[in-house]
């Protein structure tokens, strides 16, 4: 037998782990009896026939952990649970947590690149596709605009609310370029040539009301818009600016010109007289260089007409230049026009004919110089003599093939039936001629007006 003192130093530990074993289970229970129902427990309480009332009196000490769906109450039911206990277990379930709210955004469609603002704050920019979508903006009432180069802005006031979705549709406008009055006049800084702006309009090409003297080519009249302005030079192009052209190029001055031995311009030393002897090519080349283009055969006669309906924009006299008034001694150019051709030329030669100084005559309407007269001026276009029955009714452009190209206007050597705006004279665009000239059109200046 053990002595007593030894017995309880060895009892002792068993004694203490038996006593932690009891508190820790009912440390367990006691924790089990506070954790809510679930779902099976409530079954197993009314299986275990425990009554409706009995099971809804501990649901309300314990509460439950379920919601009460409609297949969680056929399952309860089925174990014979009461309306009266399905109440109380509705009141005690837990509310379901609240799905998290759908963030409020504003989704913009517009240009693509377009910069979006919202209250002045950049916002982001639009998608190849044109479309930005705003999130998280504040409730509220904003302001919402949209910037792209070249564009109108566009703004409109854009309510936020939470979980909503606000669509704008933002289309944007091309910015008006500034109008001009037809007229206005600008110096180009390339050729130093004074060029009028001529505005868009609709008017009737070919021969005019009451012309006697039209040619099959100038019929018929018909319809044509120009549907977008252009600048166009205020006199033909002259010596003194082909000359920069030439300097800056490297171009080759063309021959002087000479009518049966005499030189109407000896050494180039009229600066202010028109370049003529010029080639298409030359011409077309000139152009681009000051940054025009020729003018098509409709816009010379938009042009020329500034308006007018008749065959000439004045009394000839007053206007231009031709066979009549561009020697020393005027001439019935009508009469001696019938003449043999060499006789013709000789009668013109021994008076003196030729071209004058720019600008000396009246102008027309648009402030243009010499549109009749003086020097015939090359267009853009080919020359077909049967266009005009099939040519389009908005910004003609001439045949798509052909072997010559188009003077317009007439010349010092004209007698007046050759010398009205409707009249159509063509060559060959690689021969030069003593009375052929041009004048350049086009954009020529930045910006461009409408």
């Amino acid at each position: 037998m053990l002595p007593r003192r030894t017995f309880r130093r060895r009892i002792a530990p068993l004694v203490a782990l038996v006593l932690s074993v009891g508190f820790c289970a009912k440390n367990v229970r006691a924790q089990a009896a506070r954790q809510p129902y679930s779902k099976e427990a409530i079954i197993g309480l009314l299986r275990g026939e425990v009554s409706p009332q009995r099971v809804a009196v501990l649901a309300r000490q314990r509460g439950i952990d379920f919601e009460i769906t409609s297949e969680v109450e056929s399952d309860l039911r089925r174990a014979g649970a009461t309306d009266s206990l399905l109440a109380t277990l509705r009141e005690l379930a837990p509310t379901p947590p609240k799905p998290p709210e759908k963030p409020a955004e504003i989704v913009v469609q517009t240009s693509p690149g377009a910069e979006v603002y919202v209250d002045d704050q950049f916002a982001g920019r639009a998608s190849l596709q044109g479309r930005l979508v705003v999130r998280n903006p504040s409730p509220g009432d904003h302001t919402l605009r949209v910037s792209l180069a070249g564009k109108r802005d566009y703004e409109q006031p854009v309510k936020v609310t939470v979980g909503e979705t606000s669509s704008v549709q933002a289309a944007l406008a091309d910015v008006e370029k500034p109008k001009l009055a037809g007229g206005t006049v600008r110096e180009n800084p390339k050729d130093r040539l004074k060029y009028a702006w001529i505005p868009p309009g609709t008017f009737m090409m070919g021969c005019s009301p009451g012309d006697n003297e039209c040619l099959p080519e100038e019929k018929p009249a018909h319809q044509v818009t120009i549907t977008k302005g252009f600048w166009m030079g205020q006199t033909e192009v002259t010596v003194g600016a082909y000359k920069r052209f030439a300097a800056a190029t490297g171009r080759q001055m063309p021959p002087e010109p000479n009518v049966s031995g005499r030189l109407l311009n000896p050494g180039w030393g009229g600066d202010a007289m028109p370049i003529v002897d010029v080639t298409w090519d030359d011409a077309n080349a000139y152009c681009s260089w000051a940054g025009g283009r020729l003018p098509t055969e409709a816009e010379w006669e938009y042009a020329a007409r500034a308006g007018s309906t008749a065959a000439r924009y004045g009394d000839l006299d007053e206007i231009a230049w031709y066979a009549d008034n561009s020697g020393r001694e005027p001439l019935d150019s009508a009469t001696i026009a019938n003449e043999e051709g060499a006789i013709h030329e000789k009668r013109l030669n021994e008076n003196g004919n030729g071209m004058h100084e720019i600008g000396q005559k009246r102008a027309n309407g648009f402030g243009l110089y010499d549109m009749l007269g003086n020097v015939w001026e090359w267009v853009n276009d080919r020359y077909d003599q049967n266009y005009y029955q099939n040519s389009p009714s908005q910004d003609p452009t001439g045949p798509a093939s052909g072997q010559f190209r188009v003077l317009r206007g007439g010349s010092w050597g004209g007698d007046p039936r050759n010398v009205r705006v409707s009249v159509r004279f063509w060559y060959d665009p690689g021969v030069g001629n003593t009375d052929g000239g041009f004048r350049c059109g086009g954009e020529v200046f930045v910006p461009s007006y409408r």
